[in-house]
């Protein structure tokens, strides 16, 4: 059995028996809940520093766990309604809107309920993380000298050359920024390069999480419509023309969410087309490490071809590792680097020091590659399990562009399909999907969902879902 599993249901069954304690009664003693349960130390530990965080039980080093003292009555909820005023006050004139939709963001980080096959995730499934690594490298990290104090306020220098190799070998470690992962140094970007209230373009799609940042950030999203090449370069001179933007946000690289690929004859366009308009191109390089093994030579970043400062390049390892291992990095030249920079140190200060070292250790220990192979192996397996059961149990919904990077399908609904009815059902049947809404910034010209294939268990569990979801369907077509 899974550790993370043991010590939950460990942890339950110690609840279930607390009330034959008196409060500060002493519990069995460590080896004693071994020898019962026939479980590790570790998993005793942790199930017990479960139950004290829940305030449930008191342990005392060298002496054993205790039930915690009864609680007390809890007291009568205060009126808060008065907030309902504090908070609308003078909305309508906000250039920077203090309440935002989460919904699309939220839709790829909420845990599904037990049972639920997750075709809705955004991260890699434990089975596919480098857990080993990770922790050997994180043990590693907090035994260097100076691991626990203050990094450089830019982040650590290995590291940042490390991220600038990645992107191109004219970029050096001097225009680096270290972030806390990409949604951070997106963030970071848009807050530093468009005021309040002005405009912004996007590809459409597009990621959720990145239209609500423009949104927080007071700006009004644009839409360039991309097919399977990437952005269509006349309609992005037509909108930076037509709104007057200075910032273009894109995802040259396997698109969230059509997983397209801006073309080599698209690339000098979309950067002489910026240039030309004065504008800055933010590229989201989000999923460079989940190539599939089939791919073949991906092209470089947009950065890389880049020697102007139009592209301000942001990356990370999250996507390739874990979501809690947030260490990514947004690279720029010339003076907007500085308001960048700026920027980064008032909102955070600086990416914590343990995390940096970590991610230093891990992309440095011949675990790494051997990580990305083996991920790239799977992914290309789980999306070609995904493909075959979609076109065998599910022909219906289209499936344009088939991938070979990234960690999700995008499917075009036949015309007057509910989309909305489609997720619930699903959803009953026991499997989570993406809408297609949240990817677009106005109205949608279809109804659309999102598979991801690399937060589930494995193809088993692909299967098992697509039949979940032909039930769904059966369901909405009456």
């Amino acid at each position: 059995m899974h550790e993370r599993s043991s010590v939950v249901e460990l942890a339950n069954s110690l609840k279930r028996e607390l009330n034959r304690y008196s409060p500060g009664g002493k519990l069995p003693s460590s080896r004693a809940l071994v020898d019962r349960y026939r479980v590790s130390p570790v998993t005793v530990s942790r199930a017990l520093a479960r139950l004290a965080a829940e305030g449930l039980v008191v342990t005392r080093p060298g002496a054993g766990a205790f039930r915690a003292p009864a609680r007390t009555a809890a007291a009568p909820p205060g009126d808060t309604s008065w907030q309902e005023v504090a908070l609308s006050a003078d909305a309508a004139t906000e250039l920077v809107p203090r309440s935002v939709d989460a919904t699309g963001v939220l839709v790829t980080l909420a845990a599904p309920p037990p049972g639920v096959i997750e075709f809705n995730g955004g991260y890699l499934h434990p089975s596919l993380q480098p857990e080993q690594a990770m922790a050997a490298a994180l043990a590693r990290a907090g035994r260097r000298p100076g691991a626990w104090g203050r990094p450089p306020i830019d982040g650590l220098p290995e590291l940042r050359d490390w991220f600038a190799r990645g992107i191109g070998d004219t970029w050096t470690a001097a225009e680096v920024l270290v972030t806390a992962g990409g949604q951070s140094a997106l963030t970071t970007a848009l807050r530093a390069l468009a005021p309040p209230g002005a405009p912004v373009l996007v590809e459409s799609p597009t990621y959720p999480g990145m239209l609500a940042i423009a949104r927080a950030a007071g700006l009004r999203p644009v839409p360039v419509p991309v097919d399977p090449d990437g952005v269509r370069p006349e309609l992005l001179a037509a909108a930076f023309r037509a709104s007057g933007a200075r910032v273009f946000v894109c995802q040259p690289l396997f698109q969230n969410p059509t997983g397209a690929v801006l073309s080599p004859a698209r690339r000098p366009e979309v950067l002489r087309i910026a240039r030309e308009a004065g504008a800055f191109v933010v590229e989201d390089d989000f999923v460079r490490r989940l190539v599939h093994e089939d791919a073949g030579p991906l092209p470089g970043p947009l950065a890389a071809d880049d020697p102007d400062g139009v592209v301000v390049h942001v990356c990370s390892l999250t996507k390739a590792t874990s979501p809690s291992l947030r260490v990514g990095v947004l690279a720029a030249r010339g003076p907007v680097l500085e308001r960048l920079r700026a920027i980064h140190v008032v909102d955070t200060f600086f990416v914590p020091r343990p995390f940096q070292e970590a991610a230093l250790e891990l992309v440095g220990s011949a675990a790494w590659n051997r990580h990305l192979r083996s991920v790239s192996a799977a992914l290309k397996t789980r999306r070609d399990t995904l493909t075959t059961a979609l076109r065998t149990e599910l022909p219906e919904p289209a499936l344009p562009h088939i991938p070979s990077g990234g960690y999700h399908l995008w499917l075009r609904l036949p015309d007057g399909t509910d989309e909305q009815a489609v997720v619930s059902a699903a959803l009953r049947a026991g499997v989570a999907v993406a809408p297609g809404r949240p990817y677009f910034s106005a109205e949608p010209p279809a109804a659309h969902l999102r598979l991801s294939f690399a937060a589930v268990a494995g193809p088993g569990e692909i299967t098992e879902g697509v039949r979940r979801l032909r039930t769904a369907w059966d369901e909405t077509r009456g």
